[in-house]
């Protein structure tokens, strides 16, 4: 019942920035945390960041100072603001939150389709 859908990867050049935006739509009365993924080649999908809906956040130590998480609560749309971007930072990057539909409904947890970074000169 809820989508998410990421925009905003591409090829950037060391040191350079992105800004990746992740919209989540459907049948949502609620969301909870949500979160950027990250995955590269050979490697196993990891946590870069986390934001409650009271806009706590929690960075992996790999993007501390570098990255920033938040969201827009009003568009259901959290961004992940990335500075300073080194090589290591190639991935394919995922938000994921976890949605509920319906009063005393389930709670689901939903993955966007990933969206490609490439930091490379």
């Amino acid at each position: 019942q809820v989508q998410l859908v990421e925009s905003g990867g591409g090829l950037v050049q060391p040191g350079g920035s992105l800004t990746l935006s992740c919209a989540a739509s459907g049948v949502i009365l609620t969301i909870g945390p949500m979160d950027w993924y990250r995955q590269a080649p050979g490697k196993e999908r990891e946590l870069v960041a986390t934001i409650t809906t009271g806009g706590v956040t929690n960075y992996a130590d790999s993007v501390k100072g570098r990255f920033t998480i938040s969201r827009d609560n009003a568009e259901n749309t959290v961004y992940l603001h990335m500075n300073s971007l080194i090589p290591e930072d190639t991935a394919v990057y995922y938000c994921h939150t976890a949605a509920t539909s319906w009063p005393s409904g389930p709670t689901f947890y939903y993955w966007g389709q990933g969206t490609q970074v490439t930091v490379s000169s």
